[in-house]
Protein backbone atom coordinates (compact mmCIF):
# COMPACT_ATOMS: atom_id res chain seq x y z
CA UNK A 1 0.00 0.00 0.00
CA UNK A 2 1.03 3.59 -0.74
CA UNK A 3 0.26 5.78 1.92
CA UNK A 4 0.32 9.72 1.67
CA UNK A 5 0.90 10.87 4.84
CA UNK A 6 1.30 14.52 5.55
CA UNK A 7 3.88 16.21 8.60
CA UNK A 8 4.26 19.29 10.27
CA UNK A 9 4.56 22.45 8.30
CA UNK A 10 6.08 23.91 11.75
CA UNK A 11 5.00 22.80 15.19
CA UNK A 12 5.50 19.43 15.70
CA UNK A 13 2.78 18.98 18.16
CA UNK A 14 0.36 19.47 14.88
CA UNK A 15 1.64 15.70 13.73
CA UNK A 16 -1.41 13.20 14.51
CA UNK A 17 -1.72 9.56 16.19
CA UNK A 18 -2.71 8.05 12.48
CA UNK A 19 0.67 9.92 10.98
CA UNK A 20 2.71 8.61 13.87
CA UNK A 21 1.45 5.12 13.36
CA UNK A 22 2.20 5.23 9.52
CA UNK A 23 5.54 6.98 9.71
CA UNK A 24 6.57 3.67 12.46
CA UNK A 25 4.89 1.15 10.48
CA UNK A 26 6.40 1.68 7.13
CA UNK A 27 8.55 -0.08 5.31
CA UNK A 28 9.98 2.31 3.22
CA UNK A 29 9.28 5.93 3.22
CA UNK A 30 9.73 7.83 0.11
CA UNK A 31 10.85 11.51 1.18
CA UNK A 32 12.26 14.86 -0.27
CA UNK A 33 14.97 15.39 1.72
CA UNK A 34 16.17 11.74 3.92
CA UNK A 35 18.43 13.96 5.87
CA UNK A 36 14.98 16.48 6.83
CA UNK A 37 12.83 13.14 7.07
CA UNK A 38 15.31 11.56 9.64
CA UNK A 39 15.31 14.16 12.25
CA UNK A 40 11.71 14.39 11.93
CA UNK A 41 11.83 10.72 12.97
CA UNK A 42 13.86 11.29 15.76
CA UNK A 43 11.83 14.40 17.03
CA UNK A 44 8.76 12.41 16.60
CA UNK A 45 9.93 9.48 18.97
CA UNK A 46 10.05 7.20 15.93
CA UNK A 47 12.60 4.68 16.03
CA UNK A 48 14.43 2.92 12.97
CA UNK A 49 15.56 -0.93 13.70
CA UNK A 50 17.94 -1.77 11.19
CA UNK A 51 17.70 0.87 8.99
CA UNK A 52 13.86 -0.10 9.19
CA UNK A 53 11.84 2.11 7.86
CA UNK A 54 13.71 2.58 5.03
CA UNK A 55 14.42 6.27 3.73
CA UNK A 56 14.50 6.90 0.04
CA UNK A 57 14.82 10.27 -2.10
CA UNK A 58 11.84 11.36 -4.02
CA UNK A 59 11.88 14.66 -5.45
CA UNK A 60 11.30 16.72 -8.38
CA UNK A 61 14.56 15.57 -10.14
CA UNK A 62 14.83 12.15 -9.52
CA UNK A 63 11.23 11.03 -9.28
CA UNK A 64 10.89 9.17 -13.20
CA UNK A 65 13.74 7.10 -12.42
CA UNK A 66 12.83 6.34 -8.55
CA UNK A 67 8.97 5.70 -9.35
CA UNK A 68 9.76 2.69 -10.95
CA UNK A 69 11.89 1.17 -8.08
CA UNK A 70 8.85 1.61 -5.37
CA UNK A 71 6.44 0.34 -7.44
CA UNK A 72 8.86 -2.48 -7.26
CA UNK A 73 8.90 -2.10 -3.27
CA UNK A 74 5.04 -1.60 -3.54
CA UNK A 75 4.49 -4.88 -5.48
CA UNK A 76 6.50 -6.98 -3.52
CA UNK A 77 4.46 -5.89 -0.66
CA UNK A 78 5.81 -2.97 1.04
CA UNK A 79 4.11 -0.74 2.98
CA UNK A 80 5.37 2.80 1.23
CA UNK A 81 4.64 6.13 2.71
CA UNK A 82 4.83 9.48 1.04
CA UNK A 83 6.17 12.48 2.27
CA UNK A 84 7.52 16.08 1.59
CA UNK A 85 9.81 17.93 4.41
CA UNK A 86 6.41 19.49 5.15
CA UNK A 87 2.63 19.53 4.80
CA UNK A 88 1.19 17.32 2.48
CA UNK A 89 2.94 16.21 -0.17
CA UNK A 90 1.48 15.95 -3.53
CA UNK A 91 0.67 19.60 -3.23
CA UNK A 92 2.81 22.10 -5.22
CA UNK A 93 4.99 18.93 -5.49
CA UNK A 94 5.84 15.74 -7.54
CA UNK A 95 4.44 13.20 -5.20
CA UNK A 96 1.06 13.26 -7.70
CA UNK A 97 3.16 11.21 -9.91
CA UNK A 98 4.13 8.47 -7.82
CA UNK A 99 0.12 8.45 -6.74
CA UNK A 100 -0.69 8.05 -10.43
CA UNK A 101 1.34 5.25 -11.13
CA UNK A 102 0.30 3.68 -7.89
CA UNK A 103 -3.11 3.43 -8.83
CA UNK A 104 -2.30 2.69 -12.41
CA UNK A 105 -0.49 -0.31 -11.35
CA UNK A 106 -3.62 -1.19 -8.93
CA UNK A 107 -1.98 -0.75 -5.94
CA UNK A 108 -4.02 0.69 -2.87
CA UNK A 109 -3.88 4.33 -1.98
CA UNK A 110 -4.73 5.96 1.45
CA UNK A 111 -4.17 9.21 2.17
CA UNK A 112 -4.16 11.05 5.56
CA UNK A 113 -5.57 14.27 6.59
CA UNK A 114 -3.08 16.89 7.86
CA UNK A 115 -2.08 20.41 7.16
CA UNK A 116 -1.54 22.34 3.85
CA UNK A 117 -0.12 25.58 4.15
CA UNK A 118 -2.29 27.30 1.84
CA UNK A 119 -5.63 26.05 3.65
CA UNK A 120 -3.82 27.42 6.90
CA UNK A 121 -3.46 30.57 5.69
CA UNK A 122 -6.70 31.14 3.80
CA UNK A 123 -8.05 30.13 7.10
CA UNK A 124 -6.79 33.02 8.49
CA UNK A 125 -6.79 35.43 5.88
CA UNK A 126 -9.44 37.30 6.07
CA UNK A 127 -10.33 36.89 2.32
CA UNK A 128 -13.49 35.42 0.76
CA UNK A 129 -12.87 31.58 0.84
CA UNK A 130 -16.18 30.74 -1.28
CA UNK A 131 -14.46 30.61 -4.42
CA UNK A 132 -10.45 30.36 -4.80
CA UNK A 133 -7.21 29.37 -6.96
CA UNK A 134 -4.41 27.56 -5.73
CA UNK A 135 -1.50 28.82 -8.57
CA UNK A 136 1.33 27.69 -5.69
CA UNK A 137 4.73 29.45 -7.56
CA UNK A 138 4.81 31.83 -10.14
CA UNK A 139 7.18 32.37 -13.08
CA UNK A 140 10.54 33.39 -11.63
CA UNK A 141 10.71 35.62 -14.47
CA UNK A 142 8.90 39.62 -14.40
CA UNK A 143 7.68 39.51 -17.71
CA UNK A 144 5.79 35.60 -17.36
CA UNK A 145 5.00 36.80 -13.78
CA UNK A 146 3.11 39.76 -14.62
CA UNK A 147 1.29 37.80 -17.69
CA UNK A 148 0.35 35.05 -15.31
CA UNK A 149 -1.23 37.71 -12.98
CA UNK A 150 -2.97 39.18 -15.68
CA UNK A 151 -4.78 35.87 -16.29
CA UNK A 152 -5.14 35.22 -12.44
CA UNK A 153 -6.70 38.98 -12.17
CA UNK A 154 -9.43 37.72 -14.80
CA UNK A 155 -10.66 34.76 -12.53
CA UNK A 156 -12.40 37.04 -10.07
CA UNK A 157 -11.84 34.74 -7.02
CA UNK A 158 -9.11 34.46 -4.18
CA UNK A 159 -5.75 33.63 -5.52
CA UNK A 160 -3.26 31.84 -3.08
CA UNK A 161 0.65 32.18 -3.86
CA UNK A 162 3.32 30.48 -2.73
CA UNK A 163 6.53 32.53 -2.59
CA UNK A 164 10.25 32.50 -0.98
CA UNK A 165 11.09 35.41 1.07
CA UNK A 166 13.93 36.03 -1.25
CA UNK A 167 11.39 37.18 -4.34
CA UNK A 168 8.12 38.36 -2.42
CA UNK A 169 9.07 41.74 -2.68
CA UNK A 170 9.46 41.06 -6.49
CA UNK A 171 6.04 39.08 -6.40
CA UNK A 172 4.23 41.88 -4.54
CA UNK A 173 5.46 44.50 -6.57
CA UNK A 174 4.58 43.08 -9.75
CA UNK A 175 0.83 42.21 -7.83
CA UNK A 176 0.91 46.19 -7.37
CA UNK A 177 1.18 46.58 -11.33
CA UNK A 178 -1.22 44.53 -11.98
CA UNK A 179 -4.31 44.05 -9.43
CA UNK A 180 -3.44 48.36 -8.32
CA UNK A 181 -1.48 49.27 -5.66
CA UNK A 182 -4.82 49.05 -3.39
CA UNK A 183 -5.65 45.88 -4.13
CA UNK A 184 -6.13 43.77 -0.48
CA UNK A 185 -3.34 41.00 -0.03
CA UNK A 186 -2.58 38.74 2.92
CA UNK A 187 0.95 37.68 3.32
CA UNK A 188 1.80 35.17 5.71
CA UNK A 189 4.70 33.83 7.14
CA UNK A 190 6.38 30.94 9.56
CA UNK A 191 2.93 29.63 9.67
CA UNK A 192 2.40 27.56 12.95
CA UNK A 193 5.96 28.53 14.17
CA UNK A 194 7.03 30.46 17.22
CA UNK A 195 7.27 33.85 15.02
CA UNK A 196 4.18 33.35 12.67
CA UNK A 197 2.42 36.07 10.97
CA UNK A 198 0.16 37.63 8.87
CA UNK A 199 0.24 40.94 6.94
CA UNK A 200 -2.87 42.36 5.66
CA UNK A 201 -3.43 45.24 3.80
CA UNK A 202 -3.18 47.01 0.64
CA UNK A 203 -0.34 45.21 -1.55
CA UNK A 204 1.24 49.01 -1.40
CA UNK A 205 1.17 48.41 2.05
CA UNK A 206 2.35 45.29 2.99
CA UNK A 207 5.07 45.32 -0.01
CA UNK A 208 6.41 48.94 1.95
CA UNK A 209 6.45 46.73 5.65
CA UNK A 210 8.39 43.90 3.97
CA UNK A 211 11.01 46.32 2.47
CA UNK A 212 11.34 48.17 5.54
CA UNK A 213 13.01 45.23 7.52
CA UNK A 214 16.34 44.87 7.67
CA UNK A 215 15.96 40.92 6.38
CA UNK A 216 13.26 38.83 5.51
CA UNK A 217 12.75 35.37 6.74
CA UNK A 218 10.18 32.16 6.12
CA UNK A 219 8.49 31.26 3.68
CA UNK A 220 5.47 33.25 2.24
CA UNK A 221 1.95 32.41 1.40
CA UNK A 222 0.87 35.33 -0.64
CA UNK A 223 -3.19 35.79 -0.89
CA UNK A 224 -4.88 38.04 -3.43
CA UNK A 225 -8.79 39.14 -2.87
CA UNK A 226 -10.95 38.60 -5.80
CA UNK A 227 -10.36 41.27 -8.09
CA UNK A 228 -13.67 43.29 -9.01
CA UNK A 229 -13.29 45.53 -12.34
CA UNK A 230 -14.61 48.92 -11.90
CA UNK A 231 -18.03 49.73 -12.92
CA UNK A 232 -17.34 52.40 -15.21
CA UNK A 233 -20.83 52.68 -16.10
CA UNK A 234 -21.86 53.69 -12.31
CA UNK A 235 -19.03 55.99 -12.00
CA UNK A 236 -20.15 57.77 -15.30
CA UNK A 237 -23.67 57.73 -14.52
CA UNK A 238 -22.55 59.27 -10.79
CA UNK A 239 -20.38 62.11 -12.39
CA UNK A 240 -23.54 63.09 -14.25
CA UNK A 241 -26.01 63.03 -11.09
CA UNK A 242 -23.07 65.32 -9.72
CA UNK A 243 -22.81 67.88 -12.40
CA UNK A 244 -26.92 68.06 -12.34
CA UNK A 245 -26.53 68.61 -8.34
CA UNK A 246 -24.26 71.34 -9.29
CA UNK A 247 -26.11 73.37 -12.02
CA UNK A 248 -29.71 73.01 -10.05
CA UNK A 249 -27.74 74.90 -7.77
CA UNK A 250 -26.40 77.25 -9.64
CA UNK A 251 -30.28 78.21 -10.48
CA UNK A 252 -29.71 76.38 -14.26
CA UNK A 253 -32.92 75.48 -15.74
CA UNK A 254 -33.51 72.13 -17.26
CA UNK A 255 -33.07 73.40 -20.66
CA UNK A 256 -29.76 74.88 -19.83
CA UNK A 257 -28.87 71.54 -18.08
CA UNK A 258 -29.49 69.16 -20.90
CA UNK A 259 -27.22 71.25 -22.85
CA UNK A 260 -24.14 71.53 -20.88
CA UNK A 261 -24.60 67.59 -20.01
CA UNK A 262 -24.88 66.55 -23.71
CA UNK A 263 -21.52 68.52 -24.29
CA UNK A 264 -19.72 66.52 -21.18
CA UNK A 265 -20.67 63.00 -21.38
CA UNK A 266 -21.79 60.58 -23.89
CA UNK A 267 -25.34 60.62 -22.81
CA UNK A 268 -28.50 60.14 -25.33
CA UNK A 269 -30.60 63.41 -24.45
CA UNK A 270 -33.84 61.97 -24.49
CA UNK A 271 -32.90 60.85 -20.78
CA UNK A 272 -31.57 63.50 -19.73
CA UNK A 273 -34.95 64.97 -18.44
CA UNK A 274 -35.75 62.20 -16.82
CA UNK A 275 -32.59 62.02 -14.60
CA UNK A 276 -32.67 65.83 -13.95
CA UNK A 277 -36.04 64.89 -12.17
CA UNK A 278 -34.71 61.85 -10.78
CA UNK A 279 -32.12 64.22 -8.75
CA UNK A 280 -34.11 66.58 -8.24
CA UNK A 281 -36.47 64.01 -5.92
CA UNK A 282 -33.46 62.17 -5.06
CA UNK A 283 -34.15 59.30 -6.96
CA UNK A 284 -33.02 57.33 -10.15
CA UNK A 285 -33.88 57.64 -13.19
CA UNK A 286 -36.52 54.22 -14.71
Amino acid sequence: MLIVCPTPIGNLEDATARQRQALAGADIIACEDTRHSGKLLGLLGIARVDGVPRLVSYHEHNAAERIPELLGNLAAGDTVVLVSDAGTPTISDPGYRLVRAAAQAGHPVSALPGPVAAMVALSAAGLPTNRFFFEGFLPSKTRARTERLGALRALGVTVILYESPRRVLGLLADVEAVYGPAHEVCAARELTKMHEEYLRGSCAEVRADLADRPEIYGEFVVILAPFVPADEDADIEAQIDAKIRELLAEGMRPRGIKAVLAELFEVRKSEIYARIEAVKNDGSPD
